[in-house]
C-alpha cells in the first residue's frame, strides 16, 4: 500500500493510474489524495456508527472511494515521480489508521445486535491486528529491499483487492459475518507476518555472526 517506484499491476492498478494521469503537472501532488483517502475512510467509519439502513448505503459508497484513492496516491506518485519517503510514510499510516477503524466502527454498529458488546471486542480486536499486520508487513519489505512485497497477489488481483468488498458485504447485511470472519482472519495474518518477520531478522542475526 505504500508509495514507491515499482509499478502496479493489478487491475485496480491499472484502472487508478488511468484516472490520476490527466493529474500529472496539475499541482495536485499524491499527499493530496492521500488525505482526499483519510478524510473519505473516516467519513465511512462515521456512516457505520448509526447502522441503520441509509448510513450504511453511504458508509459502503465512501470506502469505495477511499479504497480507490488508496491506489490513486500511489499511482500518481509513480508515473508523476513525485514518490518520496515522507509520502511513502504518510500513505502507510493513513492506511493503517482507516483500515483499522473500519472494522472497529464496524463493531461499533453492530452494539445493539444479537453479538451485543461481543461485535464491539471483535471489531477492536479485527482494528488492532490489522494495525500491527500492517506495520510489520511494512517493516518486512523494508528488510527485504526496494520493491519488494509482504504479499503479492495473482490473476490481476492484490491481497487489498479484498478493501473492495468491504461495501457490497454491509450493503448485503452480512455485517455479523464479517467482523466475525474479519477478526479470525486479521489475526491470522498478523501472526504469520509476525512469524516472517521473526524468521527473516533471525536469519540476518545468523548471517551477520557468520561473518
Amino acid at each position: 500500500m505504500g508509495i514507491d517506484v515499482v509499478i502496479g499491476t493489478s487491475w485496480s492498478h491499472r484502472l487508478a493510474r488511468i484516472l490520476v494521469r490527466p493529474l500529472v503537472g496539475s499541482g495536485v501532488t499524491p499527499n493530496h489524495l492521500t488525505t482526499l483517502r483519510l478524510g473519505t475512510g473516516l467519513l465511512a467509519c462515521v456512516a457505520l456508527l448509526p447502522a441503520d439502513g441509509a448510513s450504511v448505503w453511504w458508509g459502503g459508497g465512501l470506502w469505495l472511494v477511499s479504497a480507490l484513492l488508496d491506489r490513486a496516491d500511489g499511482e500518481l506518485a509513480r508515473i508523476g515521480g513525485m514518490s518520496t519517503p515522507g509520502g511513502h510514510r504518510y500513505d502507510y499510516l493513513v492506511d493503517n489508521v482507516v483500515n483499522s477503524g473500519f472494522f472497529v466502527a464496524l463493531g461499533l454498529g453492530l452494539r445493539d445486535s444479537a453479538l451485543g458488546g461481543v461485535a464491539v471486542a471483535l471489531g477492536v480486536c479485527t482494528g488492532a491486528a490489522l494495525y500491527v499486520c500492517g506495520y510489520w508487513s511494512e517493516v518486512l519489505e523494508r528488510l527485504e529491499g526496494p520493491g519488494s512485497k509482504a504479499y503479492s497477489g495473482a490473476f490481476g488481483f492484490d491481497p487489498d483487492d479484498l478493501l473492495y468488498l468491504l461495501a457490497p458485504i454491509i450493503w448485503l447485511g452480512w455485517r455479523t459475518q464479517l467482523v466475525v470472519a474479519a477478526c479470525l482472519g486479521a489475526t491470522f495474518m498478523m501472526l504469520l507476518t509476525g512469524w516472517r518477520l521473526r524468521r527473516l531478522t533471525s536469519r540476518r542475526v545468523d548471517a551477520g555472526a557468520a561473518d
